[in-house]
């Protein structure tokens, strides 16, 4: 943590999870105060981490998979809507982006907040979508705490803006070099980066078209801007999968692609 001679603090924190690094970045005229709110956040997301992980046995994803095939298993109402999102995106994108790997499907059922899967074929990977939920989460425990004035990622391709820093009028967010679209500024918003055949994480290394399970033949840099980086995340693989804007994108969300060179 540093104090600058403005009297803006800058605190800085990270942690592991979900195969890659996460941090978290608060601008604030009381650091020292605010610090603990940065640790409660990054808890919440090494929670979601234990909770969303595929490669855990005692995982709640892991249960879902071993269970689902046989019976409905009950969800918290925060875990059944990152499922109905992902499932929402998945019906809008002409399934170029599921969850559900395999031959089936996922089954919610709103009334009982139950998940079943169709067969045990299928299994659950949200390694698409869960980095910018625990994004989305760990920025709403900050709004939450009065912080006005932060930014979050993880492993820089999931990013999060609350607001402003307090000599700009936007966070900027390098995205590569050798790219049309070196840089993203975001202020009130959230960003997703998909690449193909880059490797993202330990838990997400490369992308499968879900119509078909094959790999993603062209090396595509997909970008989508918007208000969630839930749907962020989600979306810019949709977007890397099909090459170009997904019809059931809403207008409120900017996206970017191109071609990347061998």
């Amino acid at each position: 943590m540093t104090r600058s001679s403005n009297a803006v603090a800058a605190v800085r924190s990270a942690t592991a999870a979900m195969g890659t690094r996460f941090e978290i970045v608060v601008a604030s005229t009381d650091g020292y105060s605010t610090h603990p709110i940065v640790e409660e956040a990054l808890r919440e997301i090494e929670d979601l981490h234990r909770r969303l992980t595929r490669f855990s046995a005692d995982s709640l994803i892991s249960h879902i998979n071993r269970t689902a095939p046989f019976r409905p298993v009950r969800l918290d109402a925060g875990t059944f809507a990152l499922l109905a999102a992902a499932q929402a995106v998945c019906r809008q994108s002409g399934g170029a982006f599921d969850v559900a790997v395999g031959s089936g499907s996922m089954i919610l059922d709103e009334s009982t907040c139950t998940v079943a899967l169709s067969s045990p074929a299928v299994k659950l990977d949200l390694g698409g979508i869960a980095k910018g939920y625990a994004l989305d989460r760990a920025a709403a425990l900050l709004r939450e705490n009065g912080v006005t004035a932060a930014l979050l990622h993880g492993g820089t391709s999931s990013v999060v803006a609350i607001g402003s820093p307090p000599d700009a009028a936007a966070w900027r967010v390098a995205l590569a070099h050798g790219h049309r679209f070196p840089f993203i500024d975001l202020c009130d918003a959230a960003l997703g980066v998909s690449r193909p055949h880059a490797q993202i994480n330990a838990e997400h290394t490369h992308i499968t078209d879900a119509r078909n399970g094959a790999d993603i033949a062209a090396k595509r840099f997909a970008v989508v801007v918007g208000p969630s980086a839930c749907l962020a995340d989600a979306w810019s693989t949709a977007l890397a999968v099909l090459g170009e804007r997904p019809p059931g994108l809403s207008r409120d969300w900017t996206t970017f692609i191109e071609l990347e060179h061998e």
